[in-house]
Formats: C-alpha cells, sequence, structure tokens
C-alpha cells in the first residue's frame, strides 16, 4: 500500500457555511430561472390550418396528401434519394421510414390558426369548433400528439378579439371534456414583455374561474418584430420575455416572414437561413438556455406543387434549410403544406440515423468509464443521450437498436439528458 497522504486544512467550518449562507439566494434563483430542459418530448415541426379550415380529417388529410405527393414524384427509395442526395446506405431506411411516419402519425404538432391564415368570418364558431373538434381527436385517438390554437396578438387593434378567442377555445375543451396533456398555445407577434405579462394575467384568470391548477396553461412566444429581439435600451428583450411568462413559457417560434419583413428585408430574400433570422435565432437560443424553454425555427414559403421539377427543387430547398436548422440546434421547424411533410421526416430522419451508431458507442463508452477516440465530458454525455432520444421519439431510431449499441434503458437514457443540477455523472442501468 502506498503512504497515506495528511490532509490538512486552515479554514474553519464557518468559512464554508457563511459563503453557503450568502449565495442561497443565487442557488434559488438558478434553480428558478434554469431548471433545465423538461425532459418531454418536443415534436419536430409545426402545422399550422387556418381555422375556418380545419376539420375533423385534417391530420389524416395531411398525410394521404403527403403520400401522393411521393407516389407521384418519388415513388420509391432510389427516386427520393436522388432528389435530396441521400447515400445509397440511408435511401432504403429512411424512405421506408417517411412513408411510415405519414401513415402512423403524419403531424406531430398542429395548430389551428386564428391570425394571419384566418381567413373565417364567424371566428367565435370557428373556436368553438375547433375545441369540440380536438376534443374529439383526442378522445378517439385521431389527434396529433400535440394540438392548440394560435390566437391573434397582444396589440391594441387585434387584443379584445384575441383574448375572446382564447376564452372561447379553452372554454369549449372544458365543455367537451377537458384539457387535453398536448394542449399548446401560441402567442404572436410579442414586441414588449408586458405584452407576455397581459396573456399570463389572462391565463390566470381563466384557471381561477375554472378552478385549474395554477400554472395549468402554458404557451409558446412567437418571435416576429425587431423589437423582440433587441429592445430599446439595447438589451435582448426575449430574455425579459421568457421571465414575464413566470415559467408557463414553452417554446419560441421564429417568425420569418413577419421578422425578415420588420427589418425591410425584400420578398425574394426573406428565409430562414438569411443572416438575419440566424441573428436573431441565436439570440433566442442563448436566452432560452437552460430555461426549459425551447427554439423553433421558422417555415419557408416556397411550395412543393407544380411539375415534378418544381417540387424536386421545392423540395431540395425545405431538406437543406431543415438539415441546416438541425445542425445548429433547432430541433423543431414550421411546415406550411403537406408536400412539406416528406422532407421535414426525410432530414429529421436520415440526421439521426447517420450518426446514432456513433453516438450510442460514445455514450456507452463514457458510462462504462471504456475511454476511446474522444475524450467527452458530462455536459457532452447529455448532448449525446438527447439526441438519441430525440430520434427514438420522432420514429427515425428504434428503441431496441440503441439499447443494443447503448447497453442502457430509456430511464438511464433519460437520466442523462436531465441530470439534477451538479449531477452530470449519471450511471447507466
Amino acid at each position: 500500500m502506498g503512504q497515506q497522504e495528511k490532509v490538512s486544512t486552515s479554514l474553519a467550518g464557518a468559512v464554508s457555511e457563511g459563503i453557503s449562507a450568502s449565495l442561497a439566494a443565487v442557488d434559488a434563483e438558478l434553480d428558478r430561472r434554469y431548471p433545465g430542459d423538461p425532459g418531454t418530448r418536443q415534436p419536430v415541426h409545426t402545422v399550422y390550418v387556418p381555422g375556418n379550415v380545419f376539420d375533423a380529417d385534417t391530420v389524416r388529410s395531411w398525410g394521404d396528401q403527403a403520400l401522393a405527393a411521393l407516389d407521384e414524384h418519388a415513388p420509391d427509395a432510389a427516386s427520393f434519394a436522388a432528389v435530396l442526395g441521400l447515400t445509397d446506405d440511408l435511401a432504403e431506411d429512411v424512405y421506408s421510414r417517411v412513408r411510415a411516419k405519414l401513415e402512423r402519425e403524419p403531424i406531430e404538432d398542429l395548430r389551428v390558426d386564428f391570425e394571419d391564415g384566418y381567413a373565417g368570418q364567424d371566428e367565435d364558431r370557428d373556436a368553438a369548433r375547433a375545441a369540440r373538434l380536438i376534443s374529439e381527436a383526442y378522445a378517439n385517438s385521431t389527434a396529433a400528439p400535440y394540438m392548440g390554437i394560435r390566437m391573434k396578438c397582444m396589440e391594441s387593434a387585434v387584443r379584445d378579439r384575441g383574448i375572446r378567442t382564447t376564452d372561447v377555445f379553452l372554454t369549449g375543451l372544458l365543455e367537451h371534456g377537458g384539457l387535453p396533456d398536448g394542449l399548446v398555445l401560441t402567442l404572436p407577434k410579442v414586441t414588449y414583455p408586458e405584452q407576455v405579462s397581459a396573456f399570463v394575467r389572462l391565463l390566470e384568470a381563466f384557471e381561477k374561474a375554472h378552478g385549474l391548477d395554477a400554472g395549468r396553461l402554458g404557451f409558446e412566444i412567437q418571435i416576429e418584430t425587431s423589437q423582440s429581439i433587441l429592445a430599446t435600451d439595447g438589451t435582448a428583450a426575449v430574455a425579459r420575455m421568457i421571465g414575464a411568462a413566470e415559467g408557463r413559457a414553452t417554446g419560441l417560434h421564429y417568425g420569418t416572414f413577419d421578422y425578415s419583413a420588420c427589418l425591410g428585408v425584400s420578398a425574394a430574400y426573406q428565409a430562414s437561413d438569411h443572416p438575419a433570422a440566424d441573428h436573431a435565432k441565436a439570440i433566442m437560443q442563448v436566452a432560452a438556455a437552460g430555461t426549459g424553454v425551447r427554439v423553433s425555427d421558422g417555415s419557408t414559403n416556397v411550395l412543393p406543387v407544380g411539375s415534378k421539377e418544381h417540387v424536386h427543387e421545392a423540395w431540395r430547398l425545405h431538406y437543406g434549410l431543415t438539415r441546416r436548422a438541425l445542425s445548429r440546434a433547432y430541433y423543431q421547424g414550421w411546415d406550411m403544406h403537406p408536400g412539406h411533410i416528406p422532407t421535414r421526416y426525410a432530414a429529421v430522419f436520415a440526421f439521426y440515423r447517420e450518426g446514432y451508431e456513433a453516438a450510442a458507442k460514445r455514450l456507452s463508452a463514457y458510462a462504462n468509464h471504456a475511454g476511446g477516440d474522444v475524450m467527452d465530458e458530462p455536459a457532452t454525455a447529455k448532448a449525446l443521450s438527447s439526441y438519441l432520444l430525440r430520434g427514438i421519439d420522432c420514429g427515425a431510431l428504434d428503441t431496441a437498436e440503441v439499447d443494443a449499441l447503448t447497453g442502457m434503458t430509456r430511464a438511464a437514457l433519460d437520466r442523462f439528458a436531465a441530470p439534477r443540477r451538479g449531477d452530470l455523472t449519471a450511471s447507466a442501468e
């Protein structure tokens, strides 16, 4: 045995106790403001459908239209791969998984729109109908995992209408069985944190009126104005908006076209890969980091319709934008047309399938202290497990194949992905 080292200290225990006491308020503030990712599933996209168009068969209809687009413009794996540039080893797997997804779960997140996309004449009726149809969809298992509405914003010209539509919709849900677990509300065109606070007060009033648990209703904040990124005093307004939501904010969604227009970007250059878009999303990402609020990319308005050549061109554009977003850790985006769904899932599935083996082996080596050719840290282990879990949740990966490579249960992956504060050394079961 080696020589036992003598351990000596110079400070009394009271010093450590005093420092801890002085930082107690900071510790509490860290826990409150930065609870970490909630560990729940994040949809890979949001589809929005105008409130006057939404119907009971919307989810299935979008899936059928997407499958029809594949049948017409890429009827097999080879033709689809040729359009998108998929490698031979991914082509068949991705194509078959895309078709299976379109048959099983074509939409992961659907927003019935009562803002820019709405063209109805009776918003009360359409909001009540949306509540009934969404309730029925959850009851008969035909709903998307996440569903809700985008109401009008808190600006004075449309504020009362937005408040009323929110009330009609939520009241309708309660009348038809209650608030579904997958309920999502989206507040658009937020410019000042005070507008977020006002929406919080609205939701608080609704909860109290119906005896609901405080905080039951959360919402996404749609970032569509320059003022939401940079306030008049030069600070990041979006960070203050997260605070103003008082724990109710679930997401920050980038609005490609409103934000671009706000900055004076001409229509031909309004896209999610414009430098102005990258700047806004980078600030959103930093503001949301650690808060449990997730960031979503916007959409493209180039629709895959018309000739085969145009459809293929639009598919390549959408696929490329989606892959670009994924590499920047924007794991969600908005889709505007059924023809976008095949390339959404193709991009997502290719992203996870081409990297899952390496990620699984690195995570396994880290968990088992086996070493390897990459020296990973606890934070990287968190990222690796989150990557694998996202792939499983969307259908890109199978639980069995991830288990086989990592030797971990889903519960073990969850612990790595969402460790307790100060505990980034979870072990595999």
